[in-house]
């Protein structure tokens, strides 16, 4: 298969990251087709663009929408969105590796995953825990290429109001002047940055374990 026949999947297209990635990869010539795994029909049409419908406790059953090159996954939500551990814990761990299996399965050569700033399997903290337990699952299926992504605090235009996020675009500026060195992994990313970080690297052709910390990402995709 040449480079620019390429196909592609990608899962969370409706949240920050996915909404904008999923301009990214249709934007870039080297796929001939982005399959968008979806809960709800998307608005958005494109001659490029095969949605399909899935329910995500059962992705089993989809393993024929799997035989593509690059699998994104940006699956992601809040314990207060989820409403429980056990729900967050879903969404957060059990879908992306669901995902990732089926991916081993039908023959993808790269995984593309967004985890968090802070993931460690053994973090006191249940939201990096989860996070890092998700990392180390998707690490010991055998991907050819596995990238992950761990950004910081999230900017970008939610549909939901976040007090936090709000102060971080307000503060933006003063966090470049203040997180230097060590501290730049921690300065807050825009997602439409780790977007094009992750379309980036989806045409990369090494193969191996490849972690992105914040600071990285913002370099990759700024």
């Amino acid at each position: 298969m040449t480079e620019q026949r390429k196909t592609a999947l990608l899962a969370g297209a409706s949240g920050l990251v996915g909404a904008q990635l999923l301009k990214d990869l249709l934007e870039k010539q080297q796929y001939s087709q982005v399959k968008v795994l979806v809960r709800n029909p998307l608005s958005l049409e494109h001659p490029r663009m095969e949605q399909i419908v899935v329910d995500f406790d059962e992705l089993g059953s989809s393993l024929q929408h799997f035989q593509v090159d690059d699998v994104y996954c940006t699956l992601g939500t809040t314990i207060k969105k989820a409403g429980t551990q056990e729900a967050f814990k879903k969404v957060d761990l059990d879908y992306p590796l669901a995902l990732a299996k089926l991916a081993k399965q039908g023959g993808a050569q790269r995984f593309l995953m967004v985890t968090a700033l802070g993931a460690n399997p053994r973090s006191g903290n249940f939201y990096s825990r989860v996070k890092g337990e998700v990392e180390e699952s998707v690490r010991d299926i055998g991907l050819p290429a596995l990238h992950i992504f761990r950004p910081s605090l999230l900017l970008g235009d939610r549909k939901e109001f976040r007090l936090v996020e709000k102060l971080a675009i307000i503060l933006s500026p003063l966090f470049k002047l203040v997180m230097r060195g060590r501290l730049r992994r921690y300065r807050p990313v825009h997602a439409a940055i780790v977007a094009r970080a992750m379309a980036v690297k989806g045409s990369t052709l090494q193969e191996g374990v490849f972690i992105y910390e914040s600071d990285q990402i913002a370099e990759i995709g700024g």
